[in-house]
């Protein structure tokens, strides 16, 4: 039975923006742009970056990979998102939205995972600065930066697996503008209390730790800095943690709103909006606001210009 009822669905039809057919040719236009956008501001912070002798620290080692992975995270939604816009064609395939669904919860699992590491290394410096070096040498940052990148990927590849194991036999019709697991789970024609049992630890596995830890660390941190003699120190070891805080409240309040809000107060649509904000949103400031809030970055950028 269960076979039968998955070959009765062979692909899925992405309603994205469909329900707005005048607004389709000015939709594509916005995003392209604000994908443009996203790829200019992080590839320029990764070749800034690279090429700046002077920002070869750990803090801008960890900034660097966090920008090539905002530019993998939104590469594997936005493309398809305004493929579709373009061509009107909002098909896709089980295995093709298996593959987006993959990548894509494995990048946000990375991104957590790496914002956490970024508040360790902050912790660190503010905290234990003599220490600093020793902890916080070459090795160890590749160390965690790989941890980041690699350590969820099974479970997240078993995560995938199992969500396409479930028999999808009543519609085919995804409302949303990419696969993601809650709307794909809402198809499934079979009870899914103990695949919303297994999503739920995986949240809080690859998002709530990470989240404490980076919690953890800021209170470790602001202890310290109430404790520096100056005001200039204080307001210095504060404007180092600001540009992270303020990436991390983004990510982190987009993403709790969409996968932890109850069934009862879900409404239409009201998913597409939220994950506009981790899609688009988030990777888009997040360049913005490690430049302009960042004095290195900045005078790095006028060496660069300048050459």
């Amino acid at each position: 039975m269960t076979e039968a009822n998955l070959s009765l669905v062979k692909e899925f039809i992405l309603l994205g923006f469909s329900d707005l057919p005048n607004l389709q040719g000015i939709l594509f236009g916005i995003f392209l742009y604000i994908y443009i956008n996203i790829l200019i501001g992080n590839g320029l912070i990764i070749v800034i970056i690279k090429s700046d002798a002077t920002l070869q620290t750990p803090m801008y080692f960890f900034l660097g990979n966090f920008a090539f992975l905002e530019i993998c995270y939104t590469s594997v939604t936005i493309p398809r998102m305004l493929s579709d816009l373009w061509t009107k064609n909002t098909n896709i395939s089980l295995l093709d939205c298996a593959v987006q669904l993959c990548f894509f919860l494995i990048l946000a699992g990375s991104e957590s995972f790496l914002l956490a590491m970024m508040a360790y290394d902050r912790y660190v410096a503010i905290c234990k600065p003599l220490y600093y070096t020793l902890i916080m040498n070459h090795k160890i940052c590749v160390q965690l930066v790989l941890s980041s990148w690699i350590s969820g990927a099974p479970i997240m590849i078993g995560q995938t697996y199992q969500v396409f194991s479930l028999p999808f036999c009543d519609s085919n019709i995804l409302d949303h503008i990419f696969c993601d697991l809650p709307p794909l789970m809402k198809l499934a024609c079979e009870d899914t209390f103990w695949n919303e049992v297994i999503f739920h630890t995986v949240i809080v596995l690859f998002g709530f730790i990470p989240f404490l830890l980076i919690f953890y660390s800021y209170i470790r941190i602001f202890i310290t800095i109430q404790k520096l003699p100056s005001v200039t120190g204080r307001s210095k070891a504060f404007s180092t943690c600001s540009s992270h805080l303020m990436v991390v409240m983004l990510f982190y309040g987009s993403g709790i709103i969409s996968y932890l809000q109850s069934k009862t107060s879900y409404k239409k649509g009201i998913e597409k909006i939220i994950s506009l904000f981790y899609i688009f949103i988030t990777p888009l400031f997040n360049p913005l606001i490690y430049s302009f809030r960042n004095r290195d970055v900045i005078v790095a950028m006028k060496r660069l210009l300048s050459k």
